[in-house]
């Protein structure tokens, strides 16, 4: 892989990683389109990349994923006039609350972490099946032309209770087949909960970071243990990190098109590009092209 290829794939993800399209899919076509052979750095690389990627949610809603705006402040005159056996409960409950955002991330971080660490090994040979990853960009996409009318009672509450927080943990379980795209599963079980498009899709983003960190370092360590893959990625620093830095640029205006358009248009559109890219990956593959992982 030259700096090039390293340039257009950390495009190919920047793009796709918080879209409802699936980057995998998009990874295999951009790979196959270019004859870039898959081998142990390629799929390496296909992985830290995305490190870039979630450094492109933290940046955008820096204020609302540290809850700078919410930091405690005790102020003494608040407390005035207040039990002395009380305060200590007050002040208690302030900090629980600064912290509430995250525990609900943990919460919904829960259900794929747990099936992951079962059912790795199934998992890591679905995602060698390039078919399987057509056929659900298919389905999704076809699923996607009809989910506006499904879920289109949104309630006035759009506060992340901990009950939504697990519901969309495990929608984004169904994200473990190749093809499905965590960003439709994780959306859509917003939805389900009756959260609006923009709520749903922000708490998408926001349950990305820990979830593809967890992966992406997960899959880093394995690599880091073996001298030869270490070696491979120390030859190739210079990659991996213009491929960072390119995801990253890339992912952060993608994530404000998507926003807005989401709001406005809905799924529909996405609907019928997941089609479109399922069938020329269908095409590929009856035609006998070497598509592979």
């Amino acid at each position: 892989m030259n700096i090039i290829e390293a340039i257009v794939i950390a495009v190919v993800e920047g793009l796709t990683e918080f879209l409802p399209v699936s980057s995998t899919g998009h990874m295999i076509i951009t790979q196959e389109l270019l004859g870039i052979e898959s081998t142990p750095f390629v799929k390496a690389f296909t992985v830290i990349i995305q490190f870039g990627a979630i450094l492109s949610v933290v940046v955008l809603y820096w204020n609302r994923f540290f809850r700078l705006n919410e930091i405690v402040v005790f102020d003494k005159q608040a407390l005035n006039g207040v039990p002395p056996g009380k305060k200590g409960w007050i002040i208690l409950k302030r900090l629980l609350y600064k912290f509430d955002f995250y525990w609900k991330l943990f919460i919904a971080v829960i259900p794929a972490g747990v099936i992951g660490l079962l059912m790795g090994d199934y998992i890591d040979r679905l995602l060698e099946s390039v078919t399987v990853v057509a056929v659900m960009l298919v389905l999704g996409g076809i699923f996607m032309l009809y989910v506006d009318k499904w879920f289109n009672k949104p309630v006035q509450d759009q506060s992340m209770s901990w009950q939504r927080a697990l519901k969309i943990g495990f929608f984004q379980c169904i994200a473990m087949i190749p093809g499905v795209s965590r960003s439709m599963a994780t959306i859509v079980g917003g939805m389900g909960t009756r959260l609006t498009r923009k709520s749903a899709a922000e708490f998408s983003f926001f349950l990305a970071v820990p979830t593809m960190a967890a992966a992406a370092g997960y899959k880093l360590f394995q690599l880091m243990k073996d001298p030869v893959s270490s070696a491979m990625l120390k030859d190739n620093v210079t990659l991996l990190l213009i491929g960072n830095m390119v995801a990253f640029i890339v992912a952060v205006f993608a994530i404000k098109f998507f926003i807005d358009f989401l709001t406005r248009y809905g799924f529909r559109v996405f609907g019928i590009y997941r089609i479109i890219v399922g069938s020329v990956l269908l095409v590929l593959i009856l035609s006998g092209a070497n598509v592979s992982m």
